[in-house]
């Protein structure tokens, strides 16, 4: 008996639905990324266009789209992201079956950066205006993220002023026989030799040198501008320190320059215990649904310096702030004055003000405190009472599987753009399309 097989013709002509839009169904994140791009003010973007000449550009909603629905799936590279746009059926959906190449999109994101990463407070909205924002418990927290650089190409000033003394004395040798070589063929052959005619070795000496007298720069104006800010607060007199006509603060010989993205700097993860080239990102993060409602990105190592600023920007992305929302943070952020700032604020914080052993528990600890405990002491037992406990313990539930999504799923394990400014809106751009995934899972959009 003739086994049967289904039917595999390959050159079938096939009738495809006749709109795009029906190409995949209805509940696809496809559909959801267009219809929320269609809400989002998008008139800064349209305004930077001239459209009285030249060849038109691709349409601002659809670029943008694109990019979104590019960093949902974790697909943020510009070349990917144009080749999707042959192989991918939702990425063609977007587009209306075109192809926009990678320079096109890599010169959108680009030109429009701090537009794009603007958009994450109206997206915050409207996980506010779906119900997924509660305000009760808040978690903030840090994550390290690669810078695009290695630390390999960073060097300590230390290093730099030894090795600008080594190629100033490379280039002066140089010198020297390039003069005794045109000496020796003025004499053979007459004058009229090309001036200009830098030998490789040394231009490749200068530019090293060059870029490395730069560098020295930077880290010495960076010495002195902490020196003058450490000298302003302590209040010293005019003329003293570090004021005018004082002279330059030299930075310590281990401070250290990436030639590559200069703003980046070595720090330490936390998980894998290695040092790497990185930015530090914040976020806090709701606990209701994980939306993220504040992030920014710093260049310092370490987390305690970053409250206040998360703070001012969670009073400015929230509507109708909680005044006795819960707030949650590990020993990272542990600080008198942190404390001070968030309960000031209105919060009830709850800090971590040093690690705990793992399977270490702290006898819980009940009634009133004692009035003349210090602010360090008085979180120390707050966080050993029951109600204490039980809140703290949601922080790892609520901010930690933000960061694992993001660069496990998501795949964000080296920002693609160099530069402070462009690094921290990616960052924003991650943080968009996060509180964009959530929403699509757990909402919906409000038309409006």
């Amino acid at each position: 008996m003739k086994t049967r097989f289904k039917p595999c013709e390959r050159k079938q002509m096939l009738l495809l639905p006749p709109s795009i839009m029906d190409w995949l169904p209805e509940e696809h994140l496809v559909h959801f990324i267009i219809d929320v791009v269609e809400q989002l003010d998008l008139s800064a973007i349209y305004l930077s266009y001239d459209s009285s000449s030249g060849q038109p550009p691709y349409d601002p909603a659809m670029m943008t789209a694109l990019l979104l629905y590019g960093y949902c799936v974790g697909v943020p590279s510009s070349r990917q992201i144009e080749k999707r746009t042959y192989e991918d059926v939702a990425f063609r959906m977007i587009t209306a079956n075109r192809h926009p190449d990678h320079d096109s999109i890599c010169a959108f994101r680009k030109r429009h950066l701090q537009a794009l990463a603007a958009l994450f407070v109206r997206v915050l909205q409207l996980c506010q205006e779906a119900g997924l924002v509660r305000l009760g418990h808040v978690a903030l927290d840090g994550t390290k993220v690669r810078a695009n650089a290695s630390k390999h190409k960073a060097m300590s000033y230390g290093r730099m002023k030894k090795a600008k003394q080594e190629l100033e004395q490379e280039i002066e040798k140089l010198l020297e026989e390039a003069d005794t070589v045109d000496a020796q063929e003025d004499a053979r052959y007459g004058k009229g030799q090309k001036g200009w005619d830098l030998p490789k070795e040394l231009r490749r000496r200068e530019d090293r040198l060059n870029k490395i007298k730069e560098a020295m720069a930077a880290l010495e104006a960076e010495a002195q501008e902490k020196a003058q800010e450490a000298q302003k607060q302590k209040n010293t007199p005019k003329g003293g320190g570090t004021g005018d006509g004082a002279p330059p603060v030299e930075p310590a010989d281990k401070a250290q320059r990436n030639f590559t993205d200069p703003d980046s700097r070595i720090m330490k993860d936390g998980a894998t215990k290695s040092f790497a080239q990185c930015y530090n990102c914040q976020a806090a993060v709701d606990a209701e649904e994980q939306i993220i409602v504040a992030a920014t990105l710093t260049q310092q190592g370490n987390d305690v310096g970053q409250v206040e600023a998360m703070l001012d920007i969670m009073e400015t992305n929230l509507e109708g702030f909680a005044p006795r929302m819960a707030a949650t943070l590990d020993a990272g952020y542990f600080s008198e004055d942190n404390v001070m700032l968030l309960e000031d604020a209105g919060l009830d914080v709850f800090m971590a003000t040093g690690k705990v052993k793992h399977g270490e528990v702290l006898p819980a600890v009940r009634g009133r405190p004692p009035v003349d405990l210090t602010t360090k002491q008085r979180m120390q037992r707050k966080l050993r009472t029951k109600r204490g406990k039980g809140i703290y313990a949601q922080r790892k539930a609520t901010v930690e599987p933000v960061f694992g999504q993001m660069k496990q799923v998501r795949g964000l394990r080296q920002f693609l753009l160099r530069g402070l400014a462009n690094v921290s809106a990616e960052w924003q751009l991650w943080c968009l399309t996060h509180n964009l995934l959530k929403l699509y899972r757990y909402g919906s959009p409000q038309p409006g």
